[in-house]
């Protein structure tokens, strides 16, 4: 009875060690991916900075602010659809 209360001790214990370290891996991922992110902003802002600073130079007004408009979604139920009459738009080999 010892050798399988061990045994199963044993199992639970490998099983615990083995979701650490998938749980250790990910959040290494996810430390990963927020270090990326956060490289790429910096990016982003620099390329706007200096672009920003290329059309000034040109006299050009800039062409981004941080202020961006979003278009309203459109809803498919209220698209119209053109109808062809039948016959019309066909193409016709002569």
């Amino acid at each position: 009875m010892k050798a399988k209360k061990r045994h199963t001790r044993e199992s639970h214990l490998e099983c615990h060690y083995k979701w650490q370290a998938r749980i250790q891996e990910a959040e290494d991922s996810l430390q990963a991916q927020h270090l990326i992110i956060e490289a790429l902003v910096e990016e982003k802002d620099s390329l706007l900075q200096t672009i920003q600073g290329l059309q000034e130079a040109n006299g050009a007004p800039a062409p981004f602010d941080d202020e961006w408009e979003e278009e309203p979604e459109e809803d498919p139920e209220e698209e119209e659809i053109e109808e062809i009459p039948v016959g019309e738009g066909e193409i016709v080999d002569e």
